[in-house]
């Protein structure tokens, strides 16, 4: 662990982890499934203080809505990989019947040594636990830096980490954005960001000056398409409910809803309807979540000002009785708006709030135009059947992942990859792909031919070798053109 503000600190502990990732080699399976089971418990036996201290830090969210957001969407992802920790990590046979003639190759997945983790404020622990469970089931060290914005919950983390782990396994990094900068510019032998795409693209500069691989996981505007076949109540309910987890602070909810034309009316009532049965009260509501901190409480409402500023139908759906926006409690009225144009703000930037925004179409094609006018999503949301115009869309769109009919539904199987594609992230965690991201596979061929199978390659050149190199380029040649002509293309 480190205290606040010591900048110089992260590059002691990176030395100190090093130094033991080399003394030790990599670790056993056993070793590797011992320290997935000392994170969890490091988690599980400190519910309490973590669920009251991202309270604290976020001014109001409920124990119940950290219980389901931090630790049960993460429990079984872990649980998934360290039952996998020994397949896993089994090395691969190649070319197995050239073993008989003294020709062995095989693929060892290493650990890449010491692993950064940089976390975020919206999901502060379970998305560092996640990323350090993948870590440690490849074999490696793990370095936290936690988000200064949650602070508290960075604190409770910095004080009860030490009780599981020597700083040579896993340690934690506290403190502001001087620390963070210090902690990215680390020579790690990977590094792990989940936040915003700005701060990624810093994060990238800054690892790329020590060649450092780098996963990114990015946020981005998820599109909804409602399609006509779609139960548009159904549809309704579900997307409104889903733009409320975490007071719509979530990288994976939906931000800006497609809806036929001729269902708008129904789909805003709807979710108007389910909007206000959710919330009868929302500032003295422990299950509405408060925006983290005044900087996006503010941006948040700069977004919805701006957008009824340059006309936007702006619905705010607050109880009876209730003053919101409430400076107090950060809290602002769960918020639909429609009539959105290209000239706001809300139309091109992730809004991280309660607030949805819908807008009608014609036909599918300029549903799927508008959507791929923007940048890729970190996940595209349909809501109808499994049809022929749902393969369309999945073959003309381009997002991190697809859920169909769910909030989130991609994240439901724990072996599924997860991660965002262009400017929603690089990379992908969760399951064996979190294993591949924080290993190197490493191949190992050994011959105890007679002869060099490669020594052909050094000159001199003698007549019969090229003959033999001519001979196989034509025949590699005349194979190729055989095999355009049949499919037609040349």
């Amino acid at each position: 662990m480190t205290d606040d503000g010591d900048v110089a600190a992260p590059a002691d502990l990176l030395a100190t982890q090093r130094r033991s990732f080399a003394a030790d080699g990599p670790p056993s399976a056993a070793v590797r499934r011992h320290r997935i089971d000392r994170l969890l418990a490091m988690v599980l036996d400190n519910i309490d203080d973590f669920a009251e201290a991202m309270a604290a830090d976020f001014g109001t969210r409920s124990r119940s809505a950290s219980l389901f957001t931090e630790i049960m969407g993460a429990l079984p992802v872990v649980e998934h990989t360290r039952s996998h920790v020994d397949r896993w990590m089994r090395t691969g046979t190649l070319m197995r019947a050239a073993r008989l003639v003294g020709l062995r190759a095989e693929v060892r997945p290493t650990p890449l040594g010491v692993v950064g983790i940089i976390g975020p404020w919206n999901f502060p622990l379970q998305l560092v636990v996640l990323p350090a469970a993948a870590a440690f089931a490849a074999g490696n060290r793990v370095m936290i830096k936690m988000s200064e914005i949650t602070a508290r919950t960075a604190e409770v983390m910095r004080r009860v980490v030490p009780r599981y782990f020597g700083a040579d396994e896993l340690a934690v990094v506290t403190g502001g954005p001087e620390v963070a900068a210090a902690f990215a510019s680390l020579p790690f032998d990977h590094l792990f960001f989940t936040g915003s795409p700005a701060v990624g693209a810093l994060v990238q500069r800054a690892a790329a000056a020590n060649l450092v691989p780098v996963t990114l996981e990015l946020g981005g505007k998820n599109p909804v398409v409602v399609s006509p076949d779609a139960d548009i109540r159904r549809s309704a309910a579900r997307i409104a409910a889903a733009r409320m987890v975490n007071g719509g602070q979530v990288c994976v909810c939906p931000d800006y809803v497609l809806v036929p034309e001729r269902d708008v009316e129904t789909f805003l009532d709807v979710a108007r309807q389910t909007l206000r049965g959710m919330f009868p009260t929302v500032l003295d509501n422990d299950d509405y979540c408060s925006s983290v901190n005044e900087a996006n409480f503010d941006r948040v409402l700069g977004l919805i000002d701006d957008a009824q500023t340059r006309g936007a139908t702006v619905e705010a759906i607050a109880p009876d009785g209730e003053a919101l926006p409430d400076r107090r409690s950060r809290k602002i009225a769960p918020t639909i708006i429609s009539d959105i144009d290209a000239t706001m703000r809300i139309a091109d930037e992730e809004i991280f709030g309660p607030v949805l925004t819908v807008q009608a179409y014609s036909a599918l094609d300029d549903a799927i135009e508008t959507i791929n006018a923007r940048p890729a999503p970190l996940v595209a949301y349909w809501y109808g059947p499994d049809n022929a115009e749902f393969r369309d869309f999945l073959r003309r769109t381009r997002s991190g992942g697809v859920a169909r009919n769910d909030f989130a539904a991609q994240m439901i199987p724990s072996a599924a990859p997860f991660g965002g594609v262009g400017r929603s992230g690089m990379g992908a965690y969760h399951g064996k792909a979190g294993f591949d991201a924080f290993s190197h596979y490493r191949t190992v061929v050994g011959s105890d031919l007679p002869f060099s199978l490669t020594g052909s390659a050094a000159p001199p050149f003698r007549r019969p070798m090229r003959l033999y190199a001519d001979a196989m380029v034509r025949r590699a040649g005349k194979r190729t053109r055989r095999r355009l002509k049949r499919s037609g293309s040349g």
